[in-house]
């Protein structure tokens, strides 16, 4: 190589080296995150691996969750982030995802029946549009996959969709993914 190309090559290095290090952090940063999430196949909690039941048996998802792309509510006549899943069944029995504590049951005109399970290691499932007929109270101890009560049409907010369950999940108090927890092949 010729001492001016090496002069160049080196003056380069010094002028733009900083940014080509970062960019590589990043990449490998961003490449770590993506390796680990497909890698794992259950939610690792400390010494603990969870592994979530499903809401309802053979269900059929009829609105996904969305965080970013907005979804019409046609109901409301209004578009929105749909930070749930809307699921429903046959059968319309909703089960526990998880072993917990009820924390709340309540009414809401807007969701309509809705049943709060309070899990260890931060999780928190939420079940509205319920029948108003649960068959659980506020400090029950539930099981995972333990039928909590009945899909129906109680949610006034998403009557075009007929009888389903509105499933969210919350991690730490922020509302996550449920399709990144729940094994939801047919969708």
């Amino acid at each position: 190589m010729e001492i001016g190309k090496k002069n160049q090559f080196v003056e380069f290095i010094k002028k733009y080296g900083i940014y080509l290090a970062v960019g590589l952090v990043i990449f490998i940063v961003a490449l770590t995150f993506t390796l680990m999430a497909t890698l794992n196949t259950g939610v690792q909690t400390g010494n603990q691996n969870l592994n979530f039941a499903l809401p309802m048996e053979n269900a059929t998802v009829i609105k996904d969750y969305s965080d970013s792309a907005l979804q019409k509510n046609e109901t409301l006549n209004q578009w929105e982030a749909h930070m749930s899943i809307d699921l429903t069944s046959e059968s319309g029995d909703v089960f526990a995802v998880l072993s917990g504590e009820v924390s709340s049951v309540d009414y809401d005109y807007l969701s309509g029946y809705t049943i709060t399970i309070k899990h260890d290691n931060g999780f928190e499932s939420i079940y509205s549009s319920m029948a108003e007929e649960v068959l659980v109270n506020v400090g029950d101890k539930v099981e995972s996959g333990q039928k909590i009560g009945s899909a129906s049409s109680t949610a006034n907010g998403e009557l075009d969709l007929g009888e389903h369950l509105h499933f969210t999940l919350k991690l730490n108090n922020d509302t996550v993914d449920p399709n990144n927890y729940l094994d939801l092949q047919e969708k």
